[in-house]
């Protein structure tokens, strides 16, 4: 022990034997060999701790590196993309067709569909709500795939159910059956998680939040040209009993097939991502990461983990303003001009949707990963908080441009309004950066489907009741003229503020890693330093 101090403080430097004990112990040996070796050769016990954590942390890290550089698996994020279409379009594809099929069904005024399509679509997100956690607490505990296969044929068996309703009752218990089957978001998402790592989450989000885009755009375009085939197809259909007693049969049925061919590849050919022993498969290293972690066992305990409960409500917060966002826009953009909306017809306000669809596809797949490599996770929601508040703040401008009433006016409107069209959907991009977030912050790969499940509850929550709020308060500002009829916009400006507040309370987990290494090597490479200047 002396002698070893001695050559310390004389700047002694250790012998290539004393060197070459150091590293065959932390590369060749196990652990507690190593350790009782490091401390043999080391002498004082003190450097030896310090040599045995650095030379563990420097094995994590390489580790961590080889993971770093685990390929994304483009087949099997394909397939899952895949499976993910299947939800939007299930969901949106009775949108075109809801309200006749109601009116016929419960042989109602017109005054009183809008009142039982909006109630078939809130019970849909509600059952969604209720069984959620189930989904991911089963998700976490039998396996992603068993619960994904399930959830594929249900949503496909229901789905095509709902076509054959011939009552509102009837409607109201096949779309709770499909909301009842809800395991397929929750799935995916950890799945998309386990099958990437910090380096390509970006990437496989992307993908993940254009394949629900085109769910959305595919749904509607799908109902909208199958139902009833009897009267938009005369020469084929008509004549056909099956299709004239079931009017939209045929809509549903082609989402349930497609449903079908999404539940055979994934059951033919998609991974299982959840193993218990993460030692035996190449996970992701922020999976590796998690499992180091002991996982929570309650729902209750996940929520007071660190970081959970602030990025839920920053992904409750951002999902919220999507929602009412969407309540709002279309009718906003069919509303007459003096009232305070922007007077479009039919088919300006589908040429504006469809520019809005491809420009937020663009901003997801191409500017997101990069962006987020650049800035970081949270670097992306802050940007999309502070623009979220403009974004809101300009919808009046727009109507303000059409009052003034001139020919000058409407070409002034006819090129401002597709270039913001072009740039404001930039915002979306937070959602998928809040999923990131999401998986940084989960305590445990074993509860990496529960906390989605979670996530997703309160999101369906949130989609039961804000269109409904929103479109109201935007009907009681435009019926009342408050604020000229920018009420409503004054309350998302608002909330969006808000949401820009919320995200500067975000945990460091999905801050940006600093260029020379994780930030746990850097706390080490400090140590070690100070270590050094003690000696």
């Amino acid at each position: 022990m002396a002698a070893s101090r001695s050559q310390s403080g004389s700047g002694t430097s250790p012998t290539r034997d004393e060197e070459d004990g150091i590293i065959s112990a932390s590369e060749t040996t196990p652990l507690l060999a190593s350790s009782t070796a490091l401390v043999t050769s080391a002498g004082d016990p003190e450097d030896a701790k310090a040599i045995v954590n650095n030379s563990a942390s420097e094995s994590e890290d390489q580790s961590q590196g080889q993971n770093q550089n685990k390929p994304l698996p483009k087949f099997q994020i394909f397939l899952l993309c895949y499976a993910r279409l299947i939800e939007p379009v299930a969901f949106f594809s009775i949108f075109p067709y809801i309200n006749q099929m109601v009116r016929e069904n419960g042989d109602l005024d017109e005054a009183d569909m809008g009142f039982y399509s909006g109630l078939i679509e809130s019970l849909f997100s509600l059952t969604q709500m209720v069984v959620m956690v189930a989904w991911g607490r089963a998700a976490d505990r039998v396996g992603r795939k068993p619960v994904l296969v399930v959830s594929l044929l249900g949503v496909a068996i229901s789905t095509s159910l709902f076509g054959l309703a011939k009552s509102i009752w009837q409607m109201i218990l096949f779309r709770c059956l499909a909301g009842v089957f809800a395991g397929t978001i929750v799935t995916i998402r950890a799945m998309i998680s386990e099958h990437s790592t910090k380096e390509t989450q970006a990437r496989a989000f992307s993908w993940f939040a254009f394949a629900g885009n085109l769910g959305i755009f595919i749904g509607p375009l799908i109902g909208g040209a199958l139902a009833d085939p009897a009267g938009q197809y005369p020469g084929v259909f008509k004549g056909l009993p099956f299709f004239e007693t079931y009017p939209y049969a045929l809509s549903s049925i082609v989402v349930g097939v497609i449903g079908l061919t999404a539940f055979l590849t994934s059951a033919l050919f998609i991974e299982e991502t959840l193993h218990k022993d993460s030692s035996k498969h190449g996970d992701s290293e922020s999976a590796q990461a998690r499992n180091n972690k002991p996982a929570p066992s309650s729902t209750l305990e996940l929520l007071k983990a660190p970081g959970v409960g602030i990025v839920l409500y920053n992904y409750g917060h951002v999902m919220l303003l999507a929602f009412a966002y969407t309540a709002i826009i279309p009718v906003y953009w069919a509303t007459g001009i003096p009232l305070g909306g922007l007077g479009l017809t039919p088919l300006q306000i589908s040429l504006f949707l469809c520019l809005t669809g491809l420009s937020q596809a663009i901003w997801v797949l191409v500017f997101f990963p990069p962006l987020q490599h650049r800035i970081g996770t949270n670097g992306v929601v802050r940007v999309c908080g502070i623009a979220y508040p403009i974004t809101m703040a300009m919808m009046p401008v727009l109507n303000m441009i059409l009052r003034i009433g001139t020919p000058g006016s409407r070409v002034a409107f006819f090129i401002t309004g597709p270039i913001l069209l072009i740039i404001f959907p930039g915002v979306s991009m937070s959602f998928t950066a809040m999923q990131l977030a999401l998986n940084d912050v989960s305590p445990s790969a074993e509860t990496l489907g529960m906390l989605n499940a979670l996530a997703l509850t309160l999101i369906s929550g949130l989609r039961s009741f804000s269109p409904a709020l929103f479109a109201s308060l935007f009907a009681v500002g435009v019926g009342n003229q408050f604020l000229w009829g920018y009420f409503v916009w004054l309350v998302m400006v608002v909330l969006a503020a808000g949401f820009t507040v919320s995200t500067r309370f975000l945990p460091e987990t999905s801050e940006k890693a600093p260029k020379n290494g994780n930030r746990n090597g850097n706390r080490r490479e400090t140590a070690i330093r100070d270590d050094e200047t003690d000696a």
